[in-house]
């Protein structure tokens, strides 16, 4: 079914629009007010040299993709589901532990806090100033209030400020994401949708980028209603390559670190099965014949995830839009997911 000139955008859709129209002034907005508590949190780094990132959903897959960065600075980071770590704990003491929620009120993060109290270095990062989070915990507080659209998109990005505030303080130049957000990238995704016409799913993977592919994965799934799932570049390989052909769509990303030699051949070997690729790029490296690449200028970290997420965000939004009638007006699930 494709898009006619008369239709008339979803609600949910036209939420998500606005909701991605102000993500980048939001994001700066955030960093900017970061201050005061990203050198706390900082601290607690510094102290415990141990992070644990807890949350659910696009919450997840944020600390999915900063997990890399605080390692790079020598932190001992892992990133877990909040219902998880509920049923089969890692222990929380002498830890820095980050409690992510975008509104500050999903069961799992009121029933975190009733279970264990929380702990002296634990901290929220959250939208919503008044949310039971923030009340709870000192917490880190993003600029432009709750989303209010389904499918996380600006949360995702002042979130991913918030981190950069932290990874600020902790010694790594801002600059190169701080430039991003003031001068976002655009790119025409046309070629990427056509590949991705006829598939019936899509996988998504990278490697040190894996956090955005896990974001991208859950926001096809929610907003098209087709099994769209994540893979760790190494994951794919070990079997799931078993599924690739014409239906089974790809997603990949690949940055400028040095693990892009590796997405280039998952991407060649993706290539190979029939399945439609398509390569977001930031790695500075030649093109994959045969894949459709949207190529960014060479970046890693946080400037590349900048860069990528909105262009990828479009690409989930336009998936959806030949699929489903009333995309991005959940059916089966709600924002704020107050039931386990």
């Amino acid at each position: 079914m494709n898009m006619t000139a008369d239709r008339t955008r979803p609600a949910g859709l036209a939420a998500i629009d606005h909701e991605m129209a102000r993500q980048h002034g939001d994001a700066l907005a955030t960093y900017h007010a970061a201050g005061r508590m990203a050198e706390k949190a900082a601290a607690s780094l510094k102290k415990t040299g141990r992070l644990l990132l807890l949350g659910m959903g696009g919450s997840h897959a944020v600390n999915r993709a900063v997990e890399p960065l605080y390692r790079n600075l020598g932190i001992d980071a892992v990133a877990l589901p909040l219902s998880e770590q509920l049923g089969q704990p890692l222990p929380i003491g002498d830890r820095t532990i980050f409690v992510t929620s975008q509104s500050g009120e999903s069961a799992e993060v009121v029933r975190w806090f009733n279970e264990t109290g929380g702990t002296q270095e634990t901290f929220g990062l959250t939208l919503e100033a008044s949310s039971f989070l923030a009340k709870t915990a000192p917490s880190l507080v993003g600029a432009g209030g709750t989303e209010l659209a389904f499918a996380a998109t600006r949360s995702l990005t002042v979130t991913f400020a918030q981190h950069l505030a932290v990874l600020a303080v902790l010694g790594e130049d801002p600059a190169a994401a701080l430039a991003v957000l003031e001068a976002p990238e655009d790119h025409d995704i046309a070629a990427a949708l056509a590949a991705l016409e006829n598939v019936a799913a899509v996988v998504t993977s990278g490697r040190r980028l894996q956090g955005v592919a896990e974001a991208l994965a859950l926001g096809l799934t929610e907003l098209s209603r087709r099994p769209c799932f994540s893979l760790e570049g190494g994951q794919l390989r070990h079997g799931p390559m078993e599924m690739l052909g014409p239906e089974i769509g790809v997603v990949l990303f690949r940055g400028l670190d040095e693990t892009a030699a590796l997405v280039t051949a998952m991407a060649i070997s993706a290539v190979e099965t029939g399945a439609p690729v398509i390569l977001f790029d930031a790695s500075g490296r030649a093109p994959v014949a045969g894949a459709v690449t949207i190529g960014f200028a060479p970046a890693t970290g946080l400037a590349a995830i900048f860069a990528m997420l909105p262009v990828a965000q479009r690409l989930m939004i336009g998936f959806a839009e030949t699929r489903v009638e009333n995309a991005g007006t959940p059916v089966r699930s709600s924002k704020i997911t107050r039931s386990e």
